[in-house]
This record gives structure tokens, C-alpha cells and sequence, in this order.
């Protein structure tokens, strides 16, 4: 089985996926919107991205509040939820995401990667954390 990871950002979604023993989080894409409203086409390709991966399930980062309280940007991810599990068919688990931005960001400039080169990529990274966390999870509940 495969699971995706998805940081939902107001114009971009960081695309990642398990490998088939759900080990590991590998990062996919990232899927940039000419406008925040606008879902139709990052729909489709998340649904592209699916499709070629054989992905079973989605974990969406779910962007609380530092005091645990749901913002605008969390009302936004319950809301991309509803719309994946409707077009897809797939289960969706939202995924407290707090502190995943500045986690890739630090691990990124760890790795030596230049600040121009960084935005490219910090969405993904913040979807293998995502994804990464949550399959951890799974592991430990197994012990």
C-alpha cells in the first residue's frame, strides 16, 4: 500500500508518497496555483498523482495553532479534505503539521542547499515530515 502526503499551502501543494512497505516518504512535486480559489487543476494532478502511484490513502498536514486552536488556513485544509474524498473515493486523515515549514527549512539549509533553491523544494520536504510522522505513528501503535 501506498500513502501520499500533501502540505497544502495558499498557492502551493508539497507532494509526497510512501514506497510500497510504507517505510519510508520520498518527495513527488510541487503543484503551484495561479490563484489560492482555484482547486480544479491541483485536484486533477493530485488525482494523476494517485493514479500512477496506486496511492490508498491521503494524510493532509493539518495547520493548527500553536495553542492547539483551528485557524482560516486549517477551515481551508477540512474544506480540501472534503473535496479529495468526494473526487477520489480515498480516505483522508488530516495531520497536525506545526513546525514542519521550519523543521524542512532548517534541514534543508543543513544539507547546504541555497536559499533560492530551497523554495522549490521546502513544500515536498514539508510532505515527507508530514507523511514521515504519520507513518511512524503507524509503526509505533503496531509495538
Amino acid at each position: 500500500m501506498r500513502i501520499m502526503g500533501l502540505d497544502y499551502g495558499t498557492k502551493t501543494v508539497g507532494v509526497a508518497v510512501s514506497d510500497a512497505l510504507m517505510i519510508t516518504a520520498q518527495p513527488i512535486e510541487t503543484i503551484t496555483r495561479k490563484s489560492a480559489n482555484k482547486l480544479r487543476q491541483t485536484l486533477a494532478r493530485i488525482e494523476a498523482i494517485i493514479e500512477e502511484y496506486g496511492v490508498e490513502r491521503i494524510v493532509l498536514g493539518y495547520p493548527k495553532n500553536m495553542n492547539n486552536t483551528i485557524g482560516e488556513r486549517a477551515e481551508a485544509c477540512e474544506a480540501l479534505k472534503e473535496d479529495l474524498e468526494r473526487r477520489t473515493g480515498l480516505e483522508v486523515i488530516l495531520w497536525d503539521e506545526r513546525m514542519t515549514t521550519m523543521e524542512s527549512e532548517r534541514i534543508l539549509m543543513a544539507g547546504g542547499v541555497r536559499r533560492e533553491n530551497r523554495k522549490a523544494v521546502i513544500d515536498q520536504m514539508a510532505a515527507v515530515l508530514i507523511l514521515q510522522s504519520y507513518m511512524d505513528s503507524l509503526k509505533q501503535n503496531e509495538v
